[in-house]
Parts: C-alpha cells; structure tokens; sequence
C-alpha cells in the first residue's frame, strides 16, 4: 500500500463498521421469514409462545455474531478476509489479481451510510467464498476502491473516479472521465420485449399452482359454467387470458426494468469503465478496460423489429454477459459502442505501443476431437487472400433523441466534442455463408414439420380426424419457413484487417429468435478449432469456432465453406495455421 486509508484500513486486521450490527439482523430475519412463520404456527397450536421467541432470537443471534467473527486486511500485496463462527474460513486474493470492485447500497445501508463491497477476481465461485465485504462506512469506499485498483492505472499520474455519489464526485469524475452512455425513463417500453417479465412472473405462478390456485381455478363454478357454453365463449375467455398474462409480465417487466437500471450512467476515463445504476439499491461496477476485447450486440427478435438492442462487454474474467446497456434504442447502444471500441476511447493506450501488445499470442488451430478434419499442408490448401470488407461510407452521425449531451465540462472538451463516425465494427457488410448454409437452416426446422404432419396423417389414416387438425403443420411450416429464412439472413461475418491504430477484428453474427452481433479483437483469440459433424462433412461446411477468455468463451462461425475456414483463421491471426 502506498499508505494508510481513511477509516482504520491498513495492514492491520480490520472489523466492519459496528453499524452492522442494525443490517445483518433485519437482512436475515428477512431471509429467514418462513422459518419465522412456522414457528409461530407451532408455537400458536402448542400454546407455548416460546416456540415463536426462540428462533427469532438464534437468527439475530447469529448475525450480531458476524461482527465478532469477521475480519479482513488489505496488504501489499494480498487482501485477506477471515469470517465464520463453527468454521472458520479464510479467503486471501493477490491484489494483482483483483479485475472488479462492485459497489452495491440498499435502502437500509444507505440510509445507515454503508456499502457492500464485493471483490471480482475473475473466477467463478459459490456465494460463500466470495470476497465480500458488508458492511462498510461508505466515506472509506471511494478510497479503498481506488487502492484496490492502483494496479489497472496505465499512467501513474492520471487522477481516479471517485465512487458515484460521494461528495466530491461533480468535481473529480466530471474531469476525468467522459460519458459515453445514459439511461433515460423512455426506454422503459423496450422492456417488456424481452423475456425478463417472465421470468419474474414464472416463479410466482408456479408457487401459486403448487398451493393450489390450478385446482381452485378448475373446479370453481365459473370454470364449470365456461366449460358448458359454446366453443366462442371459451375462446374469448382464453384470450382474455392470454391479454391479462401480457399485462402481468408487461408490468413487472417494466418495474425489474426500472428499479435495475434507473439512473444508469456509463463513464469512460480512458483505462476503466464505471457503471452505476439501480434505484432502491444501487449498483457501481468498475471494470478494467485493459481486460476488454470487444463487445455483443444482443437483438432479440422483438427488440429488434422495434428499433432496439442491448449491448454487452467482451471482458476477460468478468461475467460473460457484462452489460453496459440494457434494452435501448438502436441508435444510443450504436453510440455507446463507437465510444468502446473507438481508438480514442482508452486515451491512455501508448501510441507507440503496437496494437495488442501484452495480450495473449494465439495459439494454433486445432481439430476438435472425432472432427475427422484430415491435416493438410499450406501447399494443398494455401491461404486465399483475403479482401479488406466493403464499408459503407461514413457519415457524421446525427443526434439521437434518447441520448442528450453530457452535462459534465468534460463533454465541450475537443475530444469529447468531436462527432463519431459509425466504426467498421458497426458498418461493415458480413459475408452469408452460402447455399449450403440456408439448405441447413431450412432442413433443421421443416423436419419437426414433416414429423407432425406424418403424425396427422397417421391418425387420419386410423379413422376420421377433425379439419382443423391439418391446421397444426400447415401453419407450423409457415412460421418455420419464416423463422429459416431469418436464421439464414443474420448469418454471416467479416475480418477487419489490422491497422495502425488498431488490431484486427473478427466480427459475427447468428440467431433469429435471440441473435447476437460479436465483435472480438484478434489478440483475444488463444486458439481455434475447426469441427465437422457428420452432415457437414458431406456438406463441404464447418463451424469455425474461436476460443478466447473473455466473455462467452467460444465465438463460433457456423456452417462456413470449409475453403473459407482456413481463410478466416489466417485472415484474424496470420501464421496461427503453422504448416498443416
């Protein structure tokens, strides 16, 4: 450490803040609720009120413990953190290896004027052995944050973003940082094109079912009275069904939407992205951009055809699915990625530097096991050239009405100030895969169409059927024709050669119901695997599949002619083939 942090942080073992001691026993009598009600059941049907005193008093109990027992120490160069009453564990991180400090504040630590930090190493690991401190005074965060940090720093002198919400934030983050997105109430109405509202929704009702609310439906005279009347009737009550269950998960999608991502602001101070969002608890995540290597359009099918998308981060050792922005417009999520991916968005890069430098080399291609790809050498399959994408011409982007311009000084400064240009990322024209590729897609999805057909045709064949019963492949093969042909149509890549200020990019596309857009950057690529199934083989296809850490792992080119799969690993990484 570079000296003493406010707050007793130090190389000394160090207890959370006593107001704690008013968080722990609310958060886990509140976790502990249905444990509470039974005991007051068992202690109402037994007459002895001490059944309902006594484990109330064992969980408040316990978590008053957890002051006495908690301990941690940020040293040099470890942050340690000793915690449990019967068994002791003892979690120790090497500060170089830290990628993450979240910041989180609910209500009642807010109100207390505390925060939960949770320290990210970039490994996966159960909620127990996370690195977690709660509760802290929240005046320490901002410092401890910062020298949890130090190592990420390009430049030694460059200032620090102070955690949002501190009292000297407008001063310091407003001059160090630039604004590259920002939240605004309008895009509520995106959220209940995503499946979030579902999910929220689900859980309850299956809960319900199983107390039972299907049995209470079903048997209730006017169940019994629908079930009497004509066909008409119970068509209407089904689609009154069906609007009463959009409404449901409409608004609770909305409410998941804007309790999580109220007030979101994305800042970019040239070596580490801050995020802070949430309503009743707040949310500051910083992330490391020297671990970044690109980004994902998500567009599902709904966002899509309403003109928005969401946009998430490509980090090493961070959730594979970071995002920066939730559900938005088109137009804003383009912005917010120009800026990431800009080379003037991580200012502290050394322009000297080469592009990549001190990202991992790529390693070899590789066959993936039963592929029964046979190795060739570069003579019999020599490395077409490839031909730099077409881009489309760049035009000074025009000003969006759901992004407005920073309030921040920063934003009137020269390069803040200067307008974006679409990046090639955003503009340039993927290659389709071919033939061979959309014939792939439409066998996939006609196939469960002609199994129900054959199954109808089989009843038919037993005896009489009712017509509408023909109805089922007959509209089933339209809506998979349909869903064929949009697999096909966002199918597709391209390689972004290297430049001066710049790596290459592999860019790729797939889906239709849940498509995503991938922008990876050469350096991150460690390996590749060409893998043939059985069909592809005699297709004269494969699905190129780049590894990497970050993000999703695995970033697959699907059912490209299997010429071009060479091609493209060179094109992304030149000499990874090696003599085949």
């Amino acid at each position: 450490m570079t000296g003493p942090l406010p707050g007793d942080i130090g190389p000394q073992w160090a207890r959370l803040d006593r107001r704690m001691l008013l968080v722990h026993p609310v958060t886990e009598v509140v976790k502990f609720i249905p444990v509470l009600i039974g005991s007051v059941i068992l202690g109402t049907s037994s007459g002895n009120p001490a059944w309902s005193i006594i484990p109330l008093a064992l969980i408040v109990g316990f978590a008053i413990t957890r002051w006495f027992t908690t301990t941690y120490r940020v040293g040099e160069t470890h942050v340690e953190l000793r915690t449990g009453l019967l068994q002791r564990r003892e979690l120790s991180v090497p500060r170089s290896r830290i990628r993450s400090v979240d910041i989180e504040s609910d209500l009642l630590h807010r109100a207390l004027g505390l925060a939960v930090v949770v320290i990210g190493t970039g490994q996966q690991a159960d909620s127990g052995e996370k690195f977690k401190l709660d509760s802290l005074d929240a005046r320490v965060v901002p410092a401890l944050r910062t020298e949890l940090l130090a190592h990420t720093a390009r430049r030694a002198d460059r200032p620090e973003i102070p955690a949002a919400g501190t009292d000297d934030e407008p001063a310091r983050a407003q001059s160090t940082a630039r604004e590259i997105g920002h939240w605004q109430p309008r895009w509520a109405r995106y959220a209940p094109l995503s499946l979030t509202g579902f999910a929220v929704v689900a859980p309850v009702v299956g809960v319900a079912f199983q107390y039972g609310l299907g049995q209470w439906l079903f048997e209730s005279e006017t169940a019994q009275d629908i079930g009497d009347r004509t066909v008409a009737a119970i068509v209407l009550v089904v689609l009154g069904l069906i609007a009463a269950i959009v409404l449901v998960v409409s608004l609770a999608a909305c409410t998941r939407y804007l309790t999580t991502y109220f007030g979101l602001r994305v800042l970019n101070d040239g070596r580490t992205l801050h995020l802070r969002h949430g309503l009743f608890t707040t949310r500051q995540i910083t992330l490391d951009l020297a671990r970044f290597r690109g980004a994902t359009v998500n567009e599902p099918l709904l966002l899509r055809l309403s003109g928005a998308a969401e946009l998430e981060a490509i980090m090493v050792g961070e959730n594979p699915r970071q995002k920066i922005l939730p559900q938005a417009p088109r137009a804003a999520v383009e912005r917010t990625l120009a800026e990431l991916l800009s080379p003037r968005a991580r200012p502290g890069d050394s322009p000297a530097a080469p592009p990549g430098a001190g990202r991992p080399s790529p390693q070899p291609a590789t066959s993936e096991p039963g592929a029964d790809i046979a190795p060739a050498s570069l003579d019999e399959h020599p490395p077409q050239p490839t031909t730099p994408p077409e881009l489309t011409a760049a035009e000074p982007e025009p000003t969006l009405p759901d992004q407005h311009t920073p309030p921040h000084p920063s934003a009137s400064s020269p390069s803040a100030a200067t307008e974006l240009t679409p990046v090639a990322q955003l503009s340039v024209r993927l290659t389709r895969h071919g033939p061979v590729a959309r014939r792939r897609r439409y066998t996939r999805v006609l196939s469960p169409v002609v199994l129900l057909a054959v199954a109808v045709l089989a009843f038919a064949l037993e005896g009489p059927i009712p017509a509408w019963w023909w109805l089922l492949p007959g509209i089933s093969a339209v809506l998979a024709v349909a869903l064929a042909e949009d697999r096909y149509r966002g199918l597709g890549h391209a390689v972004l050669p290297r430049t001066e200020t710049g790596p290459a990019w592999l860019i790729t596309r797939a889906g239709s119901l849940d498509r995503d857009r991938d922008c990876l950057e050469a350096p991150g690529v460690i390996g590749w695997t060409v893998r043939q199934s059985f069909w592809q083989r005699r297709s004269g296809v494969a699905t190129v599949i780049a590894a990497t850490a970050a993000g999703k792992k695995r970033y697959h080119v699907i059912d490209i002619p299997l010429p071009q799969a060479w091609s493209l690993v060179e094109a992304v990484t030149p000499g990874a083939l090696g003599r085949r």
